[in-house]
């Protein structure tokens, strides 16, 4: 996001307060009733459902992103989100932020069991070999004993030879499941027809202006959970200034980003909001004590531009 972008976005977003103990409401896809949560420094009970990966592990339907994170300010956020409730933390080795993400964590002093943390294999680091050193070489720099999710960030590269060395890693208990980042219908199904061990998830962009149907509906077939990387497109195309959605917001004083984030809750895709605002990080949560109905979700879907708000990573 550029620092213009970025600006917009920041003055955009309101920050409503938190409330008590969030519940969570009914959604289109089913998640499961187990919650994860913390105190914030409010003493406001934050409780984030799960869903059921299809190898059985529970992933909280709403963490952390922190591509851009990186130095102090990456360890400050990790911490931050931690403190106010997140439990799923996300990064990759792409973004050169695992040791400040490590740093934020154990700084948080937080049971690593009570955590799920995300990282990703890249393109450079393809191949059965490569992806075993890769692998090792994030555990290292984040500081933990094993990972909760392991994805392939790419489909490039010895995509089989990676998958392969995931799979072992996963058998001996070093990855608790391991899944894919931007795979097509096409891609994710070659993987498949190789594949011992099926992936849980596949992290792709997906907001409201690149709903990604077809991929969605994909996913809902093969049992994969589908996860947005951006789910407010980074606040491109005006996302934060968007009158439809401000609308929508207003008729339950909710944000913007609030309403994209249900929105994307009630679809049953996980989500991991990135913000280095510790309001931010706080209002994100704030999304379980309402409910859109089919009308909203109508017409949320009506701004649908079926095209790639990220033309650079094409």
């Amino acid at each position: 996001m550029d620092k213009k972008n970025q600006s917009d976005g920041i003055k955009r977003r309101r920050f409503l307060q938190i409330g008590s103990a969030f519940a969570a409401s009914a959604i289109y896809l089913p998640l499961s009733g187990n919650l994860f949560g913390a105190l914030s420094g409010n003493n406001a009970k934050i409780s984030i459902p799960t869903v059921k990966l299809n190898n059985g592990l529970l992933m909280p339907g709403l963490g952390f992103g922190t591509n851009t994170l990186t130095g102090d300010i990456g360890e400050r956020s990790v911490y931050d989100a931690i403190s106010v409730g997140y439990r799923l933390i996300d990064t990759a080795t792409v973004y050169g932020n695992e040791e400040s993400v490590g740093a934020g964590i154990k700084k948080s002093g937080i049971k690593r069991e009570e955590l799920f943390v995300t990282s990703k294999l890249w393109v450079d680091d393809s191949g059965y070999e490569n992806s075993k050193k890769a692998f090792q070489t994030s555990l290292s720099k984040l500081g933990l004993g094993y990972l909760d999710l392991y994805l392939i960030h790419r489909p490039r590269g010895d995509v089989k030879g990676s998958w392969k060395a995931m799979e072992e890693l996963y058998s001996q208990g070093k990855i608790k499941a391991i899944g894919v980042s931007n795979f097509n219908p096409d891609q994710l199904a070659e993987l498949m027809a190789y594949a011992n061990i099926k992936p849980v998830i596949n992290q792709v962009e997906t907001h409201v202006f690149f709903q990604e149907n077809i991929i969605y509906e994909d996913l809902k077939k093969k049992d994969v959970q589908m996860e947005a990387w951006s789910p407010f497109a980074a606040g491109r195309n005006g996302i934060f200034s968007n009158e439809t959605l401000a609308a929508i917001g207003k008729k339950y004083n909710k944000s913007i980003a609030q309403v994209v984030l249900r929105w994307h809750f009630q679809r049953g895709i996980v989500v991991i909001p990135r913000s280095s605002q510790k309001a931010h990080m706080i209002e994100n949560l704030n999304i379980f004590d309402f409910e859109l109905p089919k009308s909203d979700m109508q017409i949320i879907a009506k701004l649908d531009l079926n095209t790639t708000q990220f033309p650079e990573w094409e």
